[in-house]
């Protein structure tokens, strides 16, 4: 079968990764795909918000089964536009895409439905959300409701940082369009733990869970980012967690979902903390995570296109997902001022020492293939991954395979699993 899988980041090369592996796969193409998409897929000149070109050239090639791995995508409708054209396509349509697409939407579901969460207040405008900070508690935080490429979040800890915060997202639209309406929310403390989900519209099935690193620097500090490495699974995410969640967080989101009239069939993000008090849902994603979903995809067993076809076709309750009893580390490595701004355009060294060593991924994020070799593209460039037989040896692996490749300005966090040794 033909396969088109649609982005071009680290998350994409991860899918495209997991699809090649798959024996009913023959073709893969990838839009617009990046420079190392392109060593196991055909890259193809066409954006992720180019409804009209991606539905032709599925036409056109006779695609059996589009993946769409980008949030804008995902929210702007592009499933519904390949189903409307009759062709196959792995994801939420539009209505259940709001999952992620509005944090003021999933806010209220979760309020409604019952589902554990922080308490919080929607804004419509920036009078009304200066006002009720007057009398909120702190920490707080901020969120603008629409995507902002996992930027969009300020924990403020004082009430003029929290003002700064509301003029920054609703006023001086530091996110777009994503400000035009806010969630203020109570800040939880806890540890953070990230669990993918394939769901088919009435099933779910959990995959292993991961953690992310979201600020720039050393110790949680700096800016928030798109990621900066990930470990799977999370030691943190016990077997009690995990029945708490199962009961009272997974199949009452998917069940709400239906509820709502917005069945929802892909993949649900479930982005938590572990309070002193339970689980909660701190945000959704309708979509696997990056970079969760190289250390996730690696370690999963099943074919991704069995499970994917299942969620379409309403069968997921017939599949079993099953992960090596192993884990990963994925380190990102980015160039220096991200996520503010850098340079592009450096030659990256040393990537052919992933082709032939089991158990190393080298995942391109931010890359261009030029005459001159492959080079620097974006801020979050490579993610390097690695297995071990537990998170400290997947650790150790993954930051000497950081030494493997090189480039001008490259720049990573060095504690990236550190909790792994406080676990």
């Amino acid at each position: 079968m033909k396969v088109l899988i649609v982005g071009s980041g680290g998350r994409e090369h991860a899918i495209a990764f997991s699809v090649a592996k798959s024996p009913r796969v023959d073709k893969i193409y990838c839009a617009p795909g990046n420079g190392g998409i392109g060593q196991i897929a055909e890259c193809v000149p066409i954006g992720a918000m180019e409804f009209d070109k991606i539905a032709a050239f599925a036409r056109e090639k006779k695609i059996d089964l589009t993946i769409v791995g980008m949030d804008d995508p995902l929210v702007g409708g592009l499933v519904d536009v390949l189903e409307a054209e009759g062709l196959r396509a792995f994801g939420p349509r539009k209505n259940a895409a709001i999952l992620e697409g509005s944090k003021a939407f999933s806010k209220d579901l979760m309020k409604k439905y019952h589902i554990p969460t922080a308490d919080y207040e929607n804004f419509d405008n920036a009078e009304d959300a200066l006002r009720y900070l007057e009398t909120a508690k702190f920490p707080i935080v901020l969120k603008a409701d629409g995507l902002a490429l996992g930027k969009g979040v300020l924990i403020c800890n004082s009430l003029e940082e929290a003002r700064d915060g509301v003029r920054s997202i609703m006023m001086d639209k530091k996110f777009g369009s994503a400000g035009n309406r806010m969630v203020i929310e109570e800040f939880l403390t806890g540890r953070e733990v990230s669990v993918l989900s394939f769901v088919d519209g009435k099933t779910i099935r959990i995959m292993t869970s991961a953690q992310d690193h979201k600020r720039a620097l050393d110790g949680d500090q700096g800016l928030n980012t798109g990621g900066m490495g990930t470990f799977s699974p999370s030691p943190f995410y016990t077997p009690e967690v995990d029945a708490f969640c199962q009961k009272y967080i997974y199949q009452p989101t998917v069940d709400a979902m239906a509820a709502e009239g917005r069945t929802f069939k892909g993949v649900i993000f479930f982005g938590l903390i572990l309070t002193p008090d339970g689980p909660r849902v701190l945000e959704y994603n309708a979509r696997f995570g990056d970079p969760e979903a190289q250390v996730v995809l690696p370690r999963m067993k099943n074919d991704l296109i069995d499970v994917c076809e299942a969620c379409i076709d309403g069968t997921l309750d017939q599949v079993s997902l099953e992960f090596e009893n192993n884990a990963a580390v994925c380190v990102v490595l980015a160039s220096a001022g991200y996520p503010v701004s850098y340079e592009k355009g450096f030659l990256i060294k040393g990537l052919e020492r992933f082709d032939h060593a089991d158990g190393y991924y080298c995942f391109h994020a931010g890359t261009k293939r030029t005459e001159e070799g492959i080079v620097t593209n974006g801020g979050r460039v490579l993610g390097i991954t690695a297995k071990g037989r537990d998170l400290k040896e997947a650790r150790a692996n993954a930051y000497q395979a950081t030494e493997w490749v090189s480039f001008p300005n490259q720049y990573m966090r060095h504690d990236i699993g550190k909790a792994i040794d406080e676990a």
